[in-house]
Order: structure tokens, then sequence, then C-alpha cells
């Protein structure tokens, strides 16, 4: 991303989608902490149907692909103008060089450090793809990157496309309701989340952990790093092997090696 000299530059993020269904991003834009922040133009959210920069009266937007083959391939031609107009759009805003998105399995893995790398840009532009993909010129016209929600294939671009949006707005400053919220999530400090409880203590006879109700908040907070990196361990020990432990979460580890092992069994 490049911002232009002189020229002042919106603070609050501004993201656009590219997309033939719209109407699906009411559930980012109306709902939850997205809608929120939304509403209180944390940040800016835009749609542009390509069906809008068709030149013909049928508003056609896909064609049969060269070579032939089944499905449907998007044409060129709406959605390099779409995506010009975007750019003209933000190039107003003072943002040059907008960091552009396609939606697409064969692109870089969507994890926590990306969504990181994602919040500090002043302007996302996300490409949702439909039938069996774009047509290639697009990317000879455009600095598009590819981002994966995982190896698998969805009917388009539009839920990774939300997906990808709420994971980046709930960090914005502001988007949650307590500061902490985001520090706490999955991932957020390369572990598993902790368990968590709330009323009643004692639920059919399944009991909350006394020491989430004792009011000692370093216990609270030492049970809350071993609980997560126990679960991490079981679920996610990938993420353990490659982590550089604090001194605090090696003598935790030491602590749980033998209750893990217990839980898993022999090998």
């Amino acid at each position: 991303m490049l911002k232009c000299p002189g020229v002042e530059v919106h603070m609050a993020p501004a993201y656009h989608v590219i997309t033939l269904f719209p109407e699906m991003f009411a559930a980012l834009t109306e709902f939850g902490v997205s809608g929120r922040a939304v509403k209180q133009q944390l940040c800016s959210l835009k749609f542009w149907n390509p069906r809008d920069f068709t030149q013909d009266n049928y508003h056609t937007v896909d064609d049969r692909p060269f070579g032939g083959g089944p499905g449907m391939v998007m044409l060129v031609e709406p959605l390099d103008l779409a995506l010009t107009a975007v750019k003209a759009t933000l190039l107003r805003q003072g943002i040059l060089l907008p960091r552009m998105i396609y939606l697409s399995p064969q692109g870089r893995r969507l994890d926590q450090a990306l969504v990181q790398e994602l919040l500090q840009e002043p302007a996302l532009v996300m490409l949702a793809g439909r039938y069996e993909g774009i047509d290639e010129r697009l990317f000879a016209r455009h600095s598009i990157e590819e981002i994966s929600l995982g190896d698998y294939v969805l009917s388009g671009g539009e839920l990774p496309a939300m997906v990808l949006l709420d994971a980046v707005i709930r960090q914005i400053p502001g988007a949650l309701g307590h500061a902490d919220s985001a520090k706490e999530d999955s991932f957020a400090d390369g572990l598993l989340d902790c368990p968590h409880y709330t009323r009643p203590e004692d639920y059919l006879g399944l009991k909350s952990p006394p020491v989430l109700r004792g009011g000692n908040h370093a216990e609270v907070t030492r049970w809350r790093l071993r609980q997560a990196l126990k679960r991490t361990s079981l679920r996610r020990p990938d993420l353990i092997e490659q982590r550089a432990m604090s001194s605090l979460e090696k003598e935790l580890m030491t602590e749980l090696l033998g209750e893990i092992r217990r839980e898993v069994g022999p090998e």
C-alpha cells in the first residue's frame, strides 16, 4: 500500500468487496461485532457488483472457458472495470496502491499472523469469485494476492471474504466490548484458548473451577495459561513445537507432561 503525499488518509480502514451477491454481507454489516464496528464507523464497508460494469443488455459476467470443460469463468472486463473503479475511489482518499485480495484455495493460508498483518492496512479490496474462477488476465492487470481459508472448495468467495473481514474487524481497537478480549482469543498469542465458565457455579453436579472464583488474579492468570498450554499440547502440538516459551511456560509444561501422557494414553 502506498499513500499519496500531501493527501490526508481516512483513519478508519476502508474495506471494499467485489461480489455478485452483496446482499449476503448483511450477516457481516448488520449483526454482531462487525455490525457494531460498521455502525460506529470504526471501519467502512462498500460492495461493488460486477454486473454494474457490464456492457451488454443482459449484464453478462461469465462465459464458457477457452479449451472447453465444465462450468463457466468470470469475464475479465467487468471485474477489471470494477477493480479500476475501486482503486480510483481509494486514490481520491489518498491511497495509491491498496492491498488487493482474491479469495482462492490456491492462496496463502489465513492465520492469525496474516490477520494482524491485514489489520495494519488502511484499505483492503477483496474479489469474491464464482463459477470455475476468474480470467487469469486479471492478475496481469492488477497486483492481486490470493488468500485461502483451507484446502477445500466453496461455491464462491463471499463466505471466505466474510470470514476474513470478521477476523480483521474484531481486532480494530474499540470493536470489542473489552480492550483485552481480542488478546485472549485463540491464536492471539499463538496458543489455543483456555476453557471458560460462568454462572451457576454448579450445574447438575458439574462444578466450575474454584480458582476462577477465588479472587486471586495472579492464580487465575496462571491457571488460564496452564489450561491453554495443555489444550494446545493435546489438540495442536505443532503450535507447541514451534513456540519460543517463556520461563513460566516451561515450568507449567514440566508440570503438565505427566498429566498429558496419562490423558493421551500409551502410544
